[in-house]
């Protein structure tokens, strides 16, 4: 199995294999239909049915945004400004894999959970459970009433990816999710400046912004969130290639 994963492109082949044999129960038919979907091309989290993302496995589903490991920059930075029971806002959530892991981190909060997909809010609200709230609409118009300027931590990752380079992403994101939860607009950063703009109605004062972004982004990301009077850092992880925008409200 994993000589015919390799010589169908997969760089990590043994442990593909591995999984897939693990998914594969026992069953031979099982084994030989989730094997044919990877040699097809399909995400092999959406094979699975889940994705490994800061130590948990969150369920997938196909045509839904798959987390990527560089993300959990954005939990770290996010955890560091969490206390148990704080209010967090997940935007753009996803399959919820920021919230799952800071609840992970740091316990019971106050979470609400939103994105603009349905098939993502259905997911989400099964990888959250009754942990938190998950609310269909777009950035801040479905959030409860009772969060505005409540919000200790605002943790998003929005599409960030330029129009004109979609054609350049890997097949498997290009071909297999939504055009949405990839989609940021001419340079990426669309939705960076609807939430720089947003942000402060529903943040408390000394609330955070935490936002995913490319290393080449981040300046401009970071001069938008300025414009809109935060005060911000930029954070990277070299060992998961991820870069966020921290964006702190004044006190």
């Amino acid at each position: 199995m994993a000589a015919r994963l390799r010589s169908a492109g997969s760089v990590f082949a043994e442990d593909e294999a591995d999984l897939l044999l693990e998914a594969g129960d026992g069953d031979p038919v099982k084994l030989r239909g989730l094997v044919q979907r990877r040699l097809g091309g399909e995400p092999l989290e959406v094979v699975l049915g889940w994705a490994a993302f800061d130590g948990h496995r969150v369920r997938v589903a196909p045509g839904v945004f798959v987390p990527r490991t560089r993300t959990t920059v954005v939990v770290e930075q996010a955890a560091r400004r969490l206390h148990r029971y704080d209010r967090v806002v997940d935007l753009c959530c996803g399959v919820g894999a920021i919230s799952v892991a800071l609840l992970g981190r740091v316990g019971a909060l106050d979470l609400v959970a939103a994105d603009v997909d349905p098939d993502a809010v259905d997911v989400a609200a099964e990888n959250i459970g009754d942990r938190g709230i998950v609310v269909l609409g777009d950035l801040f118009a479905p959030l409860p009433e009772r969060l505005r300027g409540a919000v200790d931590v605002v943790a998003v990752n929005a599409p960030y990816v330029p129009s004109g380079a979609l054609s350049t992403m890997p097949a498997e994101a290009r071909e297999h999710e939504r055009l949405v939860a990839l989609d940021g607009g001419p340079d990426g950063l669309d939705v960076h400046r609807r939430v720089a703009a947003g942000a402060g109605e529903w943040l408390r004062p000394g609330g955070a912004v935490v936002i995913e972004v490319s290393s080449d982004q981040a300046p401009v990301s970071a001069a938008v969130f300025e414009g809109a009077g935060f005060t911000v850092t930029i954070a990277s992880d070299a060992e998961v290639d991820g870069t966020c925008i921290v964006a702190e409200l004044p006190v």
